[in-house]
């Protein structure tokens, strides 16, 4: 790649620059890895004799891992050069997937899931700043959306990928289909990669590093224990209080450090409006996401009766045209700015949603595929915007910190989104079988109450969505 770039961005206007599309495909790779593990559970509890509850870990441990390690990428990404930051990101990451595949015990597994997920932490920032970094601003949507199509489509291929992948046998081979790919990713983006700006000598507060740690992981441990249901409610609002508790001290370390040295995490990002709005909606809508990422198999597994593998063919269409859509969708941001694509996406978001709480024994499975449908392509109407337009609203200095809370957010959201709608579930599904119902009206009663209430949720989006500026040089609207 010449080395133009670096000097001259816009020098290469209309392409996608090199470093962006060889950190897009290791990004693809390396989040695939979150929901590849979704529908091996029943094999794992079988080859490792571990109860349910232990084998979610292998989901649970990595999402924790990002949430304690993301925090830390902002001042990591600063120090580091591009072409070292993504060897230790791919570098960590092929380690932990080696270790995933040849792991002789439970334990052994747990810890090659949560090497993965140090790697992948490092990779979603890496690529946002990187990217706002070189790419002009007038084409910075239609770069967004291939970097969409990777955030997205990744996590929605998990389970029908890995659904394939587990016909041929042992869940080793989700771990030994990766190895390759991601070293040959690794391979060529080392041989291709130029270095992007120059790296800052900063210290590290350790201090707020092991608070963030702390305070972000235990409440995404929290919330996950909510997640799976059936928990002791005492101790389990203790870790999440507990956690909240950390985050504060956290914050008010932020703000203290901001005014004398090098913060870990730089909270002036959200003094800039169109960033802090984006953040909210892009939140909400995550939290919309996973909690029917959560649901439908549920329905369509447990009370439809379908495999696995059927359930994420499925579900496959949707998340297919969410990453097929990503590069449109970046293409129209550039010509007619955000908010026509926003406020549409949300009413969408909402509608789709409101169609799932009608959900029943019978509803046929073009409904549920349509809907799905409806739902995924309004998020891509939604996602490639809000990262366009919230990052751009940043100062260039800020990327590395907006791209480390953007990430972090994005993993709090996830498990709330998940213990929220589980929780819901539980409990309404608990009330019903104490009046008297079956256990499958039971359930199905859960699933309405909780998609009721991830609606009311979504409907919120339509409102920030309302609030958001076309372009990131105009002024929100108030």
């Amino acid at each position: 790649m010449p080395a133009a770039i670096q000097d001259r961005p816009t020098a290469q206007a209309g392409k996608t620059p090199l470093v962006v599309r060889l950190l897009v495909l290791a990004t693809f790779v390396v989040i695939l890895n979150e929901t590849l593990m979704i529908n091996a559970i029943p094999r794992l509890m079988e080859s490792m004799q571990v109860t349910e509850h232990a084998a979610q870990w292998v989901s649970t441990a990595f999402m924790l891992t990002m949430a304690a390690v993301i925090p830390v990428t902002g001042w990591f990404l600063q120090r580091v050069s591009t072409r070292h930051g993504y060897a230790i990101a791919m570098g960590v990451f092929l380690a932990g997937t080696a270790i995933c595949a040849a792991a002789p015990s439970f334990t052994v597994l747990l810890l090659g899931r949560i090497v993965q997920a140090a790697g992948t932490a490092v990779m979603m920032p890496l690529l946002m700043t990187t990217l706002m970094t070189v790419v002009p601003e007038q084409d910075r949507g239609r770069v967004m959306g291939n970097v969409t199509l990777a955030i997205s489509v990744a996590p929605a291929l998990g389970p029908a990928v890995s659904g394939l992948i587990l016909q041929l046998g042992s869940w080793r081979l989700l771990f030994v289909a990766v190895l390759p790919i991601a070293g040959a990713v690794t391979y060529f983006g080392l041989r291709q990669l130029t270095n992007i700006g120059e790296p800052q000598v900063s210290s590290i507060d350790w201090l707020s590093a092991a608070l963030a740690t702390v305070g972000f992981g235990g409440l995404v441990y929290g919330l996950s224990l909510f997640g799976e249901g059936n928990v002791k409610f005492g101790p389990t609002v203790g870790i999440v209080i507990a956690g909240l508790a950390a985050i504060a001290i956290f914050v008010t370390r932020q703000l203290k450090l901001q005014r004398t040295g090098a913060p870990l995490m730089d909270l002036r990002t959200l003094t800039h409006r169109t960033y802090a709005l984006a953040l909210a909606l892009m939140c909400i809508a995550f939290l919309a996401m996973m909690g029917s990422m959560i649901l439908l198999p549920l329905y369509l597994q447990n009370l439809r009766g379908l495999t696995p593998l059927q359930t994420g063919l499925l579900l496959m269409p949707g998340g297919l045209a969410m990453g097929l859509l990503g590069p449109t969708v970046g293409k129209l941001y550039d010509r007619i700015g955000g908010r026509p694509l926003v406020v549409p996406g949300s009413i969408g978001i909402v509608l789709s949603l409101a169609g799932f709480t009608q959900v029943s024994m019978t509803m046929p499975y073009w409904q549920v595929l349509a809907l799905h449908a409806l739902l995924m392509v309004s998020l891509a109407a939604t996602f490639t915007p809000i990262f366009t337009l919230g990052m751009g609203a940043l100062p260039p200095q800020m990327y590395p910190h907006g791209s480390s809370i953007l990430g972090t957010l994005q993993q709090v959201a996830a498990a709330l989104g998940t213990a929220l709608v589980v929780t819901v579930m539980s409990a309404r599904s608990s009330a019903l079988v104490a009046d008297g119902a079956t256990t499958a009206s039971a359930h199905l009663g859960g699933m309405k109450l909780a998609f009721v209430v991830a609606t009311v949720l979504a409907a919120v989006t339509i409102v920030v969505a309302a609030l958001l500026p076309s372009r990131t040089n105009e002024p929100a609207h108030h």
